[in-house]
């Protein structure tokens, strides 16, 4: 087992961090755990909660850390200059079901003197969002009792939709209880691209054009590119490029956007038109012209900080990408 705290940069929102648990914090997890008010929420807590368990459990969370398995954090905020521990909110790996999405199961609980604070939906949405971002997952489960009315609020207001009801066991009641199910996806929780200026009335949706580019090195590889945390779909890959500006042409809003995007120099000349995806999103029209590009200037490196992959053709449907993206790859595979 991990003897120490991993090296888990902190996940910041406006007034909490996420960090690994310390050794240090297992007083103040044992004060606010070991409360029947907070307890009986939580399925694999008993109670009471033996103190001797906190310290053991805060162990266990570095392992799973380190093994890229769950990634269970201390919630802290800040009191008098001094940090405090609030409560604890982990994300846990799914076993895939055969032909199935990729999912994480979210967890959290909060100390009774820090209720009616929006910690939970704070860092809730937080960790969510830095999962579907930079974990192999596409959905997001959880669960609350049937009666915990607050909890089934946080994750609607964080954009979950019920999905049925079951039965849990339930260490601090003793048994199985009835809940609720709830399930998040990409979209419902970090949103889509926002939808271009309004058109006019009865002219049907706006068209947001969007140009793109296949990137294909020496070895026949292409590059995709990870939408980042904080962007609509963050966590898809697609190939490199962006919105085109009013007065811009395609070929220009790509040359700056690899540019802004990884730092390269590709002339107008090396832009070889190639296809086009043509989507309907909920609020308006994405078109998007895809162009080859074999040859520029500079080395490609990820100015934005996201992940960067050079992929072979015939690997690029292993990549979850935006529903806009997907028809490419067939006839990128076939060409290439």
């Amino acid at each position: 087992m991990t003897a120490s705290p991993p090296d888990f940069p902190p996940l910041r929102t406006e007034r909490l961090a996420l960090r690994p648990l310390r050794a240090e914090d297992a007083a103040a997890l044992h004060r606010l755990v070991n409360d029947w008010e907070v307890a009986k929420t939580l399925a694999r807590v008993p109670f009471p909660y033996p103190r001797e368990l906190a310290g053991e459990w805060i162990a266990s969370t570095w392992a799973r850390i380190a093994a890229g398995e769950a990634w269970h954090l201390a919630i802290v905020g800040e009191e008098r200059g001094e940090e405090v521990l609030i409560g604890c909110v982990g994300l846990t790996l799914l076993r895939a079901r055969e032909g199935g999405a990729r999912e994480a199961e979210l967890g959290y609980w909060v100390g009774r003197r820090y209720w009616g604070h929006g910690v939970a939906p704070e860092a809730a949405g937080r960790l969510a969002r830095w999962g579907l971002a930079n974990l192999p997952i596409e959905r997001i489960r959880a669960s609350v009792l049937q009666d915990n009315h607050r909890s089934a609020a946080v994750l609607r207001r964080l954009g979950f939709r019920e999905a049925g009801e079951g039965v849990q066991e339930y260490l601090s009641r003793g048994g199985p209880m009835p809940v609720r199910l709830f399930l998040g996806g990409r979209e419902e929780l970090t949103g889509t691209p926002p939808p271009p200026a309004e058109a006019p009335a009865g002219a049907g949706p706006p068209v947001l054009l969007v140009a793109a580019c296949a990137l294909v090195d020496a070895e026949g590889r292409v590059l995709l590119a990870r939408r980042p945390e904080g962007k609509p779909l963050a966590g898809l890959w697609e190939f490199p490029g962006g919105k085109v500006q009013p007065g811009e042409t395609p070929e220009a809003a790509l040359i700056r956007e690899l540019k802004e995007e990884l730092d390269i120099d590709v002339s107008e000349s090396c832009l070889a038109p190639f296809t086009f995806a043509s989507h309907r999103h909920e609020a308006f029209h994405l078109l998007m012209p895809l162009y080859l590009c074999r040859r520029w200037g500079g080395t490609v490196r990820a100015v934005e900080g996201q992940a960067l992959a050079w992929v072979r053709p015939q690997r690029l449907a292993d990549y979850p990408m935006p529903p806009a993206d997907r028809p490419l790859v067939a006839m990128l595979r076939d060409f290439l």
